[in-house]
Protein backbone atom coordinates (compact mmCIF):
# COMPACT_ATOMS: atom_id res chain seq x y z
CA UNK A 1 0.00 0.00 0.00
CA UNK A 2 1.20 3.69 -1.00
CA UNK A 3 2.68 5.72 2.34
CA UNK A 4 0.09 8.01 2.86
CA UNK A 5 0.46 12.44 3.06
CA UNK A 6 -1.09 13.15 6.44
CA UNK A 7 -2.84 16.31 6.41
CA UNK A 8 -3.05 18.15 9.42
CA UNK A 9 -5.87 20.45 9.95
CA UNK A 10 -9.42 21.84 11.76
CA UNK A 11 -10.50 24.58 13.75
CA UNK A 12 -12.13 27.63 11.13
CA UNK A 13 -12.74 27.59 7.92
CA UNK A 14 -9.89 29.56 7.12
CA UNK A 15 -7.64 26.83 8.09
CA UNK A 16 -9.47 23.98 6.88
CA UNK A 17 -10.67 25.03 2.87
CA UNK A 18 -6.85 24.90 2.04
CA UNK A 19 -6.28 21.78 3.39
CA UNK A 20 -9.76 20.62 1.96
CA UNK A 21 -8.74 21.72 -1.64
CA UNK A 22 -4.79 20.22 -1.26
CA UNK A 23 -6.54 16.82 -0.56
CA UNK A 24 -8.85 17.01 -3.44
CA UNK A 25 -5.63 17.97 -5.50
CA UNK A 26 -3.54 15.11 -4.08
CA UNK A 27 -6.41 12.50 -4.61
CA UNK A 28 -6.91 13.60 -8.15
CA UNK A 29 -2.87 12.44 -8.48
CA UNK A 30 -3.49 8.84 -6.83
CA UNK A 31 -2.14 9.81 -3.44
CA UNK A 32 -3.17 8.16 -0.72
CA UNK A 33 -4.74 10.72 2.09
CA UNK A 34 -4.62 10.68 6.00
CA UNK A 35 -6.18 13.45 7.98
CA UNK A 36 -5.06 13.94 11.64
CA UNK A 37 -7.61 16.71 12.99
CA UNK A 38 -8.67 17.29 16.92
CA UNK A 39 -12.06 16.00 17.86
CA UNK A 40 -14.45 18.68 17.56
CA UNK A 41 -13.23 19.85 14.04
CA UNK A 42 -16.18 20.11 10.72
CA UNK A 43 -12.91 18.07 8.82
CA UNK A 44 -15.21 14.76 10.21
CA UNK A 45 -17.67 16.04 8.03
CA UNK A 46 -15.91 17.21 4.77
CA UNK A 47 -16.24 15.23 1.55
CA UNK A 48 -12.84 16.21 0.55
CA UNK A 49 -11.92 13.76 3.49
CA UNK A 50 -14.66 10.94 3.26
CA UNK A 51 -12.70 8.31 2.13
CA UNK A 52 -9.34 9.28 3.74
CA UNK A 53 -8.07 7.38 7.14
CA UNK A 54 -9.12 9.99 9.69
CA UNK A 55 -7.93 10.49 12.92
CA UNK A 56 -8.75 12.88 16.13
CA UNK A 57 -5.98 14.07 18.22
CA UNK A 58 -6.02 15.49 21.63
CA UNK A 59 -5.37 19.72 21.55
CA UNK A 60 -6.43 22.71 22.78
CA UNK A 61 -5.12 26.17 21.81
CA UNK A 62 -3.01 28.39 24.31
CA UNK A 63 -3.58 32.06 23.68
CA UNK A 64 -5.49 34.21 25.99
CA UNK A 65 -6.99 31.47 28.43
CA UNK A 66 -6.29 31.59 31.88
CA UNK A 67 -3.33 29.55 34.16
CA UNK A 68 -5.05 26.41 34.87
CA UNK A 69 -6.91 26.25 31.11
CA UNK A 70 -3.19 26.95 29.43
CA UNK A 71 -1.74 23.75 31.53
CA UNK A 72 -4.68 21.53 31.01
CA UNK A 73 -4.23 22.73 26.98
CA UNK A 74 -0.34 22.23 27.00
CA UNK A 75 -0.82 18.72 29.03
CA UNK A 76 -3.71 18.22 25.42
CA UNK A 77 -0.97 18.90 23.03
CA UNK A 78 1.51 16.63 24.87
CA UNK A 79 -0.90 13.64 24.91
CA UNK A 80 -1.62 14.43 21.50
CA UNK A 81 1.74 14.51 20.43
CA UNK A 82 2.37 11.12 21.85
CA UNK A 83 -0.62 9.80 19.94
CA UNK A 84 0.71 11.36 16.59
CA UNK A 85 3.76 9.61 17.01
CA UNK A 86 2.21 6.48 17.53
CA UNK A 87 0.09 6.86 14.69
CA UNK A 88 2.91 7.86 12.49
CA UNK A 89 5.14 4.52 13.57
CA UNK A 90 2.00 2.88 12.08
CA UNK A 91 1.18 4.76 8.82
CA UNK A 92 4.94 4.71 7.85
CA UNK A 93 3.50 8.62 6.61
CA UNK A 94 5.53 9.77 3.30
CA UNK A 95 4.75 13.47 4.35
CA UNK A 96 2.86 15.75 6.79
CA UNK A 97 1.14 18.86 5.98
CA UNK A 98 -0.21 21.40 8.62
CA UNK A 99 -2.40 24.18 7.99
CA UNK A 100 -1.67 25.99 11.35
CA UNK A 101 -3.69 26.32 14.51
CA UNK A 102 -3.66 24.34 17.45
CA UNK A 103 -4.83 21.05 15.45
CA UNK A 104 -1.87 21.46 13.90
CA UNK A 105 0.59 21.10 16.13
CA UNK A 106 0.62 17.63 17.64
CA UNK A 107 1.04 15.75 13.96
CA UNK A 108 3.69 18.35 13.40
CA UNK A 109 5.46 18.15 16.94
CA UNK A 110 5.18 14.61 16.57
CA UNK A 111 6.90 14.23 13.01
CA UNK A 112 9.62 16.12 14.30
CA UNK A 113 10.86 13.80 16.97
CA UNK A 114 10.58 10.85 14.88
CA UNK A 115 14.04 9.74 13.59
CA UNK A 116 15.46 11.41 11.03
CA UNK A 117 15.66 8.09 8.46
CA UNK A 118 11.79 7.56 9.20
CA UNK A 119 10.62 11.37 9.49
CA UNK A 120 8.25 12.10 7.00
CA UNK A 121 8.83 15.37 5.11
CA UNK A 122 7.19 18.28 6.90
CA UNK A 123 5.17 21.31 5.19
CA UNK A 124 3.63 24.34 7.00
CA UNK A 125 0.88 26.14 5.16
CA UNK A 126 0.50 29.60 5.96
CA UNK A 127 -2.72 31.13 5.01
CA UNK A 128 -2.57 35.07 6.50
CA UNK A 129 -0.40 37.35 5.46
CA UNK A 130 1.84 36.98 9.42
CA UNK A 131 2.79 33.28 9.99
CA UNK A 132 0.29 32.46 12.62
CA UNK A 133 1.73 31.18 16.42
CA UNK A 134 1.52 27.69 15.75
CA UNK A 135 3.18 27.83 12.53
CA UNK A 136 5.52 29.91 13.95
CA UNK A 137 6.56 27.59 16.59
CA UNK A 138 6.77 24.95 14.40
CA UNK A 139 8.90 26.74 11.48
CA UNK A 140 12.51 25.19 11.80
CA UNK A 141 11.54 22.04 12.30
CA UNK A 142 9.94 22.29 8.50
CA UNK A 143 10.88 21.64 5.49
CA UNK A 144 9.14 24.22 3.73
CA UNK A 145 7.16 26.65 4.91
CA UNK A 146 4.31 27.46 1.80
CA UNK A 147 3.44 31.54 1.76
CA UNK A 148 -0.21 32.45 0.61
CA UNK A 149 1.46 36.63 0.30
CA UNK A 150 4.69 37.53 -0.38
CA UNK A 151 6.17 39.46 2.57
CA UNK A 152 4.84 37.58 5.36
CA UNK A 153 5.84 38.76 8.41
CA UNK A 154 7.09 36.75 11.28
CA UNK A 155 8.94 33.96 8.83
CA UNK A 156 11.77 33.12 10.88
CA UNK A 157 15.53 33.77 9.39
CA UNK A 158 16.65 30.94 8.06
CA UNK A 159 14.24 28.86 7.05
CA UNK A 160 13.03 27.68 3.41
CA UNK A 161 9.71 29.75 2.46
CA UNK A 162 7.86 30.26 -0.99
CA UNK A 163 5.01 32.09 -1.75
CA UNK A 164 2.62 29.55 -3.49
CA UNK A 165 -1.02 31.08 -2.74
CA UNK A 166 -3.96 30.08 -0.71
CA UNK A 167 -5.47 27.02 -1.82
CA UNK A 168 -9.18 27.26 -2.84
CA UNK A 169 -12.16 24.84 -3.28
CA UNK A 170 -12.00 24.28 -7.10
CA UNK A 171 -15.66 25.43 -7.69
CA UNK A 172 -14.27 29.21 -6.50
CA UNK A 173 -10.98 28.41 -8.07
CA UNK A 174 -12.86 28.20 -11.35
CA UNK A 175 -14.19 31.55 -11.42
CA UNK A 176 -10.77 33.09 -12.03
CA UNK A 177 -11.21 35.15 -15.17
CA UNK A 178 -14.50 34.77 -15.71
CA UNK A 179 -15.16 38.44 -15.52
CA UNK A 180 -16.64 40.79 -13.83
CA UNK A 181 -20.50 42.55 -15.39
CA UNK A 182 -21.42 46.04 -14.93
CA UNK A 183 -24.28 46.20 -13.07
CA UNK A 184 -27.08 47.66 -15.30
CA UNK A 185 -30.26 46.48 -13.65
CA UNK A 186 -30.02 45.15 -10.00
CA UNK A 187 -26.96 45.72 -7.69
CA UNK A 188 -26.35 42.98 -5.96
CA UNK A 189 -24.66 43.36 -3.08
CA UNK A 190 -22.48 40.19 -0.84
CA UNK A 191 -22.43 40.35 2.97
CA UNK A 192 -20.42 37.36 4.63
CA UNK A 193 -19.10 37.84 8.48
CA UNK A 194 -17.89 33.92 9.11
CA UNK A 195 -18.63 32.48 12.22
CA UNK A 196 -16.49 35.12 14.57
CA UNK A 197 -18.00 37.94 12.53
CA UNK A 198 -21.27 37.94 11.49
CA UNK A 199 -22.90 40.23 14.47
CA UNK A 200 -21.16 43.46 13.09
CA UNK A 201 -22.76 42.99 10.15
CA UNK A 202 -26.21 42.35 11.18
CA UNK A 203 -26.07 45.12 13.49
CA UNK A 204 -24.42 47.52 10.93
CA UNK A 205 -25.47 46.67 7.35
CA UNK A 206 -29.28 47.16 7.34
CA UNK A 207 -29.67 50.41 8.77
CA UNK A 208 -26.96 51.82 6.32
CA UNK A 209 -28.60 50.42 3.51
CA UNK A 210 -31.90 52.35 5.42
CA UNK A 211 -29.66 55.47 4.98
CA UNK A 212 -28.97 54.89 1.10
CA UNK A 213 -30.57 57.17 -1.77
CA UNK A 214 -34.06 55.70 -2.23
CA UNK A 215 -33.01 55.49 -6.48
CA UNK A 216 -30.23 52.96 -5.22
CA UNK A 217 -32.05 51.33 -2.77
CA UNK A 218 -34.85 50.37 -5.37
CA UNK A 219 -31.57 48.43 -7.30
CA UNK A 220 -30.14 46.35 -4.40
CA UNK A 221 -30.63 43.17 -3.92
CA UNK A 222 -29.27 41.42 -0.48
CA UNK A 223 -27.31 38.56 -0.01
CA UNK A 224 -26.06 38.29 3.91
CA UNK A 225 -24.48 35.50 6.42
CA UNK A 226 -25.95 36.18 9.58
CA UNK A 227 -25.76 34.01 12.78
CA UNK A 228 -29.03 31.92 13.77
CA UNK A 229 -29.80 34.31 16.64
CA UNK A 230 -29.68 37.47 14.65
CA UNK A 231 -31.31 35.32 11.45
CA UNK A 232 -34.70 36.88 11.94
CA UNK A 233 -33.99 40.67 13.06
CA UNK A 234 -31.59 41.00 9.63
CA UNK A 235 -34.35 39.39 8.14
CA UNK A 236 -37.34 41.77 9.43
CA UNK A 237 -35.00 44.56 8.77
CA UNK A 238 -34.75 44.57 4.69
CA UNK A 239 -38.28 43.27 4.68
CA UNK A 240 -39.03 46.32 6.40
CA UNK A 241 -37.35 48.26 3.32
CA UNK A 242 -38.81 46.37 0.64
CA UNK A 243 -35.51 44.85 -0.30
CA UNK A 244 -35.03 41.69 -2.02
CA UNK A 245 -32.70 39.70 0.58
CA UNK A 246 -31.59 36.67 1.23
CA UNK A 247 -30.40 35.41 4.69
CA UNK A 248 -28.36 32.63 6.16
CA UNK A 249 -26.29 31.63 8.43
CA UNK A 250 -24.25 29.75 5.55
CA UNK A 251 -23.94 29.59 1.82
CA UNK A 252 -22.55 26.32 0.65
CA UNK A 253 -23.10 27.72 -3.25
CA UNK A 254 -20.26 30.42 -1.90
CA UNK A 255 -19.02 30.51 -5.80
CA UNK A 256 -22.40 31.11 -7.06
CA UNK A 257 -22.64 33.72 -4.80
CA UNK A 258 -19.63 35.80 -5.24
CA UNK A 259 -20.33 35.48 -9.23
CA UNK A 260 -23.33 36.96 -9.48
CA UNK A 261 -22.11 39.57 -6.34
CA UNK A 262 -21.15 43.26 -7.60
CA UNK A 263 -19.96 44.66 -4.35
CA UNK A 264 -19.11 42.44 -1.23
CA UNK A 265 -18.56 43.55 2.57
CA UNK A 266 -16.65 41.04 4.48
CA UNK A 267 -13.85 39.91 7.31
CA UNK A 268 -10.77 39.73 5.92
CA UNK A 269 -10.01 35.99 6.46
CA UNK A 270 -6.88 34.62 4.50
CA UNK A 271 -9.86 32.29 2.28
CA UNK A 272 -12.50 35.50 2.02
CA UNK A 273 -9.26 37.15 -0.11
CA UNK A 274 -8.20 34.43 -1.93
CA UNK A 275 -11.77 33.78 -2.95
CA UNK A 276 -12.10 37.37 -3.79
CA UNK A 277 -9.00 37.39 -5.96
CA UNK A 278 -10.58 34.50 -7.94
CA UNK A 279 -13.53 35.84 -8.30
CA UNK A 280 -12.14 39.55 -8.61
CA UNK A 281 -14.90 41.25 -7.19
CA UNK A 282 -14.58 44.63 -5.61
CA UNK A 283 -14.70 44.24 -1.52
CA UNK A 284 -15.47 46.33 1.41
CA UNK A 285 -13.19 44.69 4.26
CA UNK A 286 -13.17 45.15 8.39
CA UNK A 287 -11.14 42.99 9.94
CA UNK A 288 -11.87 41.35 12.94
CA UNK A 289 -10.47 43.87 15.75
CA UNK A 290 -9.64 40.88 18.02
CA UNK A 291 -7.58 38.16 15.54
CA UNK A 292 -4.17 36.92 16.96
CA UNK A 293 -1.54 39.51 15.54
CA UNK A 294 -3.88 41.61 13.75
CA UNK A 295 -3.56 39.08 11.13
CA UNK A 296 -6.92 40.41 9.00
CA UNK A 297 -5.87 43.84 8.52
CA UNK A 298 -2.59 42.44 6.96
CA UNK A 299 -4.85 40.35 4.67
CA UNK A 300 -6.87 43.09 3.77
CA UNK A 301 -4.15 45.72 2.88
CA UNK A 302 -2.83 43.52 0.44
CA UNK A 303 -6.34 44.19 -1.37
CA UNK A 304 -6.56 47.68 -0.36
CA UNK A 305 -2.85 48.22 -1.95
CA UNK A 306 -3.84 46.93 -5.24
CA UNK A 307 -6.93 48.86 -5.35
CA UNK A 308 -9.56 45.68 -5.10
CA UNK A 309 -11.00 46.95 -1.69
CA UNK A 310 -11.87 49.56 1.00
CA UNK A 311 -10.67 48.70 4.34
CA UNK A 312 -12.89 50.08 6.90
CA UNK A 313 -11.30 49.45 10.22
CA UNK A 314 -14.32 48.39 12.98
CA UNK A 315 -14.50 51.08 15.42
CA UNK A 316 -15.58 53.46 11.79
CA UNK A 317 -17.82 50.73 10.50
CA UNK A 318 -20.85 52.76 11.54
CA UNK A 319 -24.13 52.95 9.80
CA UNK A 320 -23.43 56.54 8.58
CA UNK A 321 -19.99 55.76 7.33
CA UNK A 322 -20.73 52.72 5.68
CA UNK A 323 -24.03 54.10 3.74
CA UNK A 324 -21.95 57.24 2.75
CA UNK A 325 -18.97 54.48 1.21
CA UNK A 326 -21.92 52.37 -0.40
CA UNK A 327 -23.18 55.40 -2.37
CA UNK A 328 -20.04 56.05 -3.77
CA UNK A 329 -19.16 52.68 -4.90
CA UNK A 330 -22.83 51.67 -5.78
CA UNK A 331 -23.34 54.61 -8.12
CA UNK A 332 -19.97 54.74 -9.75
CA UNK A 333 -19.79 51.22 -12.07
CA UNK A 334 -16.81 52.54 -13.31
CA UNK A 335 -15.13 52.44 -10.13
CA UNK A 336 -16.13 48.86 -9.76
CA UNK A 337 -15.24 47.57 -12.37
CA UNK A 338 -11.77 48.97 -12.05
CA UNK A 339 -11.78 47.18 -8.33
CA UNK A 340 -12.69 43.86 -9.89
CA UNK A 341 -9.80 43.94 -12.30
CA UNK A 342 -7.49 44.84 -9.64
CA UNK A 343 -7.97 42.22 -7.64
CA UNK A 344 -7.64 39.65 -10.13
CA UNK A 345 -3.75 39.63 -10.62
CA UNK A 346 -3.56 38.67 -7.03
CA UNK A 347 -5.60 35.20 -7.78
CA UNK A 348 -3.91 32.29 -7.78
CA UNK A 349 -6.22 29.26 -8.86
CA UNK A 350 -3.38 26.88 -9.25
CA UNK A 351 -2.60 27.55 -5.54
CA UNK A 352 -3.74 23.14 -4.36
CA UNK A 353 -1.77 22.11 -7.59
CA UNK A 354 1.43 24.27 -6.95
CA UNK A 355 1.48 23.36 -2.96
CA UNK A 356 0.66 19.52 -4.30
CA UNK A 357 3.91 19.78 -6.56
CA UNK A 358 6.19 21.09 -3.89
CA UNK A 359 5.07 18.41 -1.33
CA UNK A 360 5.60 15.08 -3.93
CA UNK A 361 8.94 16.89 -4.65
CA UNK A 362 9.56 16.98 -1.00
CA UNK A 363 8.86 13.22 -0.87
CA UNK A 364 10.69 12.02 -4.00
CA UNK A 365 13.92 14.60 -2.86
CA UNK A 366 13.84 12.57 0.31
CA UNK A 367 13.07 9.04 -1.18
CA UNK A 368 16.51 9.61 -3.11
CA UNK A 369 18.58 11.03 -0.38
CA UNK A 370 17.64 7.15 1.95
Amino acid sequence: MARPIVIAAGGTGGHLFPAEALAVALIARGERIALMTDARSAAFDSPAFANAERFALAGAGLSGRGLVSAVRGAAALVAGTFAARRLFKRLDASAVVGFGGYPSVPPLMAASLMPSARRPAMILHEQNAVLGRANRALATRADLIALSFAGTRSVPEGTRAEVVGNPVRPALAALSGAGYSLPDGALRLLVTGGSLGARVFADVVPEAVALLPEALRARLVVTQQARAEDFSRTRDAYSALGIPAEVSAFFPDIANRLSMAHLVVARAGASTIAELACAGRPAILVPLPHAIDDHQSANARALEHAGAAVVMPQPRFTAEALAELLSELLADAGRLARMAGAAQPLARPDAASVLADRVQALIAARAEAS
